[in-house]
């Protein structure tokens, strides 16, 4: 083997997982067709719009994978003895990210067709080809799996009130007019309650926002607690609440509002942690008819809750 080859190896077998323990002999050959290329940091070496036929070997430096656009924070980072461009040439496809120098980089190139005579000739090189595919694969399912633990995260961010962690008024539009289209098709009875806490702008002035925060999670985990798991409960907005009571008459949806007013009346928000207050709400509820939509019924809904505040408040109409 020539004493450049020779080097070569030295330093491929010591460093690189594709030449862990490929025998030099059956390999001299080969690397003498190997290139070297140094890149600038910041350099692109690979992009998903340029066809690349080309193993690179990370002899000193690093490089950084970069999805969808470069100004995106580096996906991973590639440490010296790593290798990359093998998926492009394996799937015959265009690099599916950006590469690109982290630091000055120095590379040691394997073209397409020395790639090919490589895995043909060494059994312990394809085998070491093998693994480092493995990890890429491995790799790529891990980057799967979290971004789809983002994704419903966000997913369940954009559907629920930050504050009580009930479903948001954007939710409530979207299910409540599903599920209300299910009943009117399938005749099934159904009514829309709007919840209101009592002088809540009276109550922040007195007591603070922080404690107004306080009375709306009280007041959300009262509706949790006192409603049926079917029945579909969101933050309308401020310091309001819909329900929707499927399957469920006006005379029935008018006791379950009883028995939440009476239990939000005698809870005490604060518990230990400060000087108890009282917190009532007023319930106005409507029944659906045929041909109701959300809209009618919110309308209906908050008239009887208009009724319920003139006779006093702390009080369920319908």
């Amino acid at each position: 083997m020539a004493a450049s080859t020779s080097a070569l190896y030295r330093m491929l077998s010591s460093s690189m997982q594709l030449f862990q323990g490929v025998d030099p002999e059956l390999v001299s050959s080969c690397l003498q067709d190997t290139e070297r290329l140094d890149l600038k940091s910041g350099e692109v070496l690979l992009s998903p719009d340029k066809e690349n036929d080309k193993v690179y070997l990370i002899l000193s430096g690093s490089l950084q994978v970069h999805l969808n656009s470069l100004s995106n924070a580096p996906l991973t980072k590639l440490p010296q003895g790593s290798c990359v461009g093998e998926m492009s040439i394996i799937e015959n496809r265009d690099p599916s990210a950006y590469v690109v120098a982290a630091e000055d980089s120095h590379l040691v190139v394997i073209g397409h067709q020395l790639l090919w005579t490589l895995i043909n000739t060494s059994h312990d090189f394809a085998r070491n080809l093998l693994v480092v595919l493995s990890s890429r694969v491995r790799f790529d399912n891990q980057v799967i799996v979290d971004n789809v633990g983002a994704l419903k995260q966000f997913e369940r961010n954009a559907i629920t009130d930050a504050l009580t962690n009930l479903k948001n008024r954007h939710w409530m539009e979207d299910m409540f007019r599903r599920k209300i289209k299910r009943c009117q098709t399938d005749t099934d009875p159904a009514s829309l309650g709007i919840v209101d806490v009592d002088y809540f702008k009276r109550f922040n002035d007195r007591y603070g926002h922080l404690a107004g925060d306080e009375a709306l999670c009280f007041v959300a985990d009262s509706l949790r607690g006192q409603f049926r798991p079917t029945d579909m409960i969101a933050r309308y907005g401020g310091d309001e609440f819909v329900v929707l009571l499927p399957d469920t008459k006006i005379e029935q949806a008018l006791q379950c509002g009883e028995r939440v007013r009476k239990a939000v009346e005698e809870g005490d928000p604060l518990g230990d942690q400060g000087p108890p207050f009282k917190v009532t709400i007023s319930i106005g509820f409507s029944e659906m008819q045929p041909g109701d939509v959300l809209e009618t019924l919110l309308q209906r809904a908050d008239s009887a809750l208009y009724k319920a505040k003139l006779s006093g408040r702390n009080q369920i109409a319908g």
